[in-house]
């Protein structure tokens, strides 16, 4: 039975695979780097400096643990969808455009492997 949408090869699933294993490797390893800066407690020895000083630290610190905090959700977005990309190469319907149907660049595909829409699709929107 032939199938009505076309599709990536097996080959070049296994490929996107091995692609986004790494990716989800370097994301989670970034991951941890981000939530260690998180819980790190940078005093930076300013308890006996004086009072206005420690006040900015405590208030640049807060800052920064918002950012960080930030990045870790972001991150974790990241990781998250390049898992789904993994369901859908399992799936086979990994690079076919969600929109569109079509199939999405390879080259698309492998700086952005989490994608679920071509640049067509993209710029419709």
């Amino acid at each position: 039975m032939a199938e009505n949408t076309v599709r990536y090869s097996d080959a070049d699933l296994a490929e996107f695979k091995v692609l986004i294993g790494e990716k989800i490797k370097k994301a989670q390893h970034d991951l941890a780097l981000i939530q260690s800066a998180y819980m790190n407690d940078h005093n930076n020895g300013t308890e006996d400096t004086s009072p206005q000083f420690k006040a900015f630290d405590e208030g640049s610190a807060v800052m920064s643990k918002e950012s960080n905090s930030q990045l870790a959700i972001r991150q974790e977005k990241f990781i998250r969808d390049l898992k789904n990309a993994l369901i859908r190469i399992e799936n086979k319907t990994f690079g076919i455009c969600r929109v569109t149907g079509k199939l999405i660049n390879k080259k698309r595909l492998e700086l952005v492997p989490h994608a679920t829409l071509s640049i067509e699709a993209k710029n419709m929107q």
